[in-house]
């Protein structure tokens, strides 16, 4: 809050916003109106060229705490209504999601000398390339403590279930940090891990990781005083669940402008995602974009290969989502080369030329750096010698006789052994620039590093996209086959029924990795078939033996077959 109230040229106005000021469509863009502002609850206005809904749970948001339930976004806070009701009237297709909250602890309560301690980074690696350290001494770091639940925090919720109302409903909540009642539900008789996380440096409540949960608040206490190090843990508030409206994000447009309604942007859970990241990366290119808007600006879309931000916001507005949205890894294509240490390569350069966010300091770093990684690069590939030179070189690493030869020093970086301290004693011109600057070296040993895995999924892509009409079997019993995929990819695939790979494509949540282990599947799976199709189907016996030619045929086949399938299962892995 500090940051934001002394920023110049911002206002800050605190009141809930009930519905928006509307006026005729600007004939060149698509849209029924445009906004030109919002009306306050108190009934004054607020004008605006853009305006960023970022409504969170507001939105006709009801909170569940037991048997009990009221209008809320937040604990303590009235739920948006009229703006709900608004969005409905202008056409917007609503959904209903829901999540929940774990009640919190008060830290001084709380016995944590038998817990497991997770101390934080020493020394702390900074957020921001600008950064050369962080402000705080590693000494002064708060450490996290995990703990499990047990049969006893079990049992209590499984008697209580009649008590909760927010479990029993049908509306989805979020799939990969469900609340205490589901994972017992679904994971019967298992520990579940507890993070005990402080709020703040000065703060004296816990945030209780994993344990989110909307028992009436006398059972709360009970789970808390059964599990570990909690069982003198006083409860400064109850958890609770919120069940909120969000709109169909396909309504949106990549820049995150409605398409029903001109100079509109949403942001957030409002858009189907759930996450602080999730969030946050939205709101940065809607006010991005709903400033150039007003400028009359292109729009700054970051693609599906230039960042994390991309695939989300590509995801959401061409597939939808039914179930709150979260970011992973596996959501991306090109995940190896989205990677937190090439970030300003990516997206710096941007940020100041099309989106005017990005500092002159921040732009001149990102500059020379992308320019000297370029050098770099260019410098250890023209650095070619035999194998036995780069033994002889650099004793340290071992290379093998059969690798190819002439090596480059690229090429040598990319073992563990290797750096550019070790590259530069042994070549001191020209690497000897390269290792002096640590933060440029360090980002040349991770590209050395990444360079096959970029290659490979490069060629993961290519071959989906080669395959995309090959058929799907339509007995696929998508829950028993031995394939890398998730319960929820097989939870999609089953119910979709998709008859081709490209079909398997479109539909939101199947992730790209989901996709190439099923193609492989697949593909597989008819390589066996033609194989015993191609074999003579005979049963006569041969003088003298106890089997027969099918039976010869059929252990040759399972001999050829089992040396495939070991070679298919086999996958390279990063270091």
């Amino acid at each position: 809050q500090k940051e934001i109230l002394n920023t110049p040229l911002l206002t800050v106005h605190e009141a809930s916003v009930e519905d928006l000021l509307l006026t005729e469509p600007e004939p060149d863009h698509p849209g029924k109106c445009r906004v030109r502002g919002v009306i306050l609850e108190d009934g004054s206005t607020v004008h605006a060229g853009s305006v960023i809904l970022t409504t969170g749970t507001f939105l006709r948001g009801m909170i569940h705490v037991g048997l009990e339930k009221h209008p809320a976004g937040r604990l303590g806070d009235q739920p948006s209504v009229g703006l709900a009701q608004t969005l409905e009237r202008l056409g917007f297709a609503v959904g209903r999601l829901k999540t929940g909250t774990p009640p919190r602890l008060a830290k001084d309560t709380i016995d944590f000398s038998g817990l497991e301690e997770r101390t934080a980074d020493n020394p702390p690696v900074p957020f921001s390339f600008l950064s050369k350290a962080v402000w705080i001494k590693p000494e002064d770091q708060l450490s996290c403590y995990l703990t499990y639940t047990n049969l006893k925090a079990q049992q209590i919720v499984q008697d209580n279930l009649h008590l909760n109302n927010h479990v029993r409903e049908t509306t989805k909540g979020p799939r990969y940090c469900p609340s205490l009642e589901a994972k017992v539900l679904r994971f019967p008789n298992r520990e579940h891990q507890v993070w005990l996380e402080p709020e703040g440096l000065d703060s004296n409540v816990i945030y209780p990781q994993g344990l989110s949960m909307t028992l009436p608040p006398e059972l709360q206490e009970q789970v808390i005083n059964s599990i570990r190090g909690l069982e003198k843990a006083k409860m400064v508030q109850p958890g609770y669940g919120v069940q909120y409206d969000y709109l169909d994000p396909r309504q949106l447009t990549a820049s995150l402008e409605s398409r029903l309604v001109q100079r509109l942007f949403f942001a957030g859970q409002i858009n189907g995602t759930t996450g602080y990241e999730e969030a946050a990366a939205q709101g940065v290119i809607a006010g991005i974009n709903a400033c150039l808007r007003v400028r009359g600006k292109p729009p700054f879309i970051v693609s599906r290969t230039e960042g994390y931000i991309g695939v989300l916001i590509d995801d959401l507005t061409t597939l939808g989502t039914t179930e709150p949205y979260r970011m992973f890894t596996s959501r991306v294509e090109f995940r190896m080369s989205l990677r937190p240490d090439n970030a300003d390569a990516r997206l710096t350069l941007r940020g100041f030329e099309e989106a005017g966010c990005v500092s002159q300091q921040r732009y001149e770093q990102a500059v020379k750096m992308k320019a000297a990684l370029e050098d770099g690069i260019a410098t250890l590939k023209s650095l070619q010698f035999s194998i036995s030179k780069w033994s002889w070189l650099i004793p340290e690493v071992h290379l093998s006789s059969n690798r190819r030869s002439p090596m480059s020093a690229f090429d040598m970086l990319q073992y563990p052994e290797a750096n550019m301290e070790i590259l530069a004693r042994a070549i001191p011109e020209p690497l000897g620039k390269f290792a002096e600057w640590r933060e440029l070296s360090e980002r040349l040993k991770i590209e050395a590093a990444y360079e096959w895995c970029v290659v490979n999924q490069q060629q993961e892509i290519e071959e989906v996209r080669r395959d995309e009409a090959l058929q799907l079997p339509e007995d696929l019993d998508y829950f028993a086959i031995d394939a890398s995929l998730s319960t929820e990819v097989r939870e999609k695939l089953s119910s979709n029924r998709p008859q081709t790979i490209g079909a398997v494509s479109r539909i939101p949540g199947i992730t790209p990795a989901a996709i190439v282990n099923l193609l492989r599947f697949v593909k597989n799976k008819h390589q066996k078939a033609e194989k015993l199709k191609a074999f003579p189907q005979t049963d006569k016996c041969l003088p003298g033996n106890m089997y027969s030619e099918k039976a010869a045929s059929q252990q040759q086949i399972s001999a050829e077959l089992s040396e495939e399938e070991l070679e298919s299962t086999f996958v390279k892995t990063p270091v």
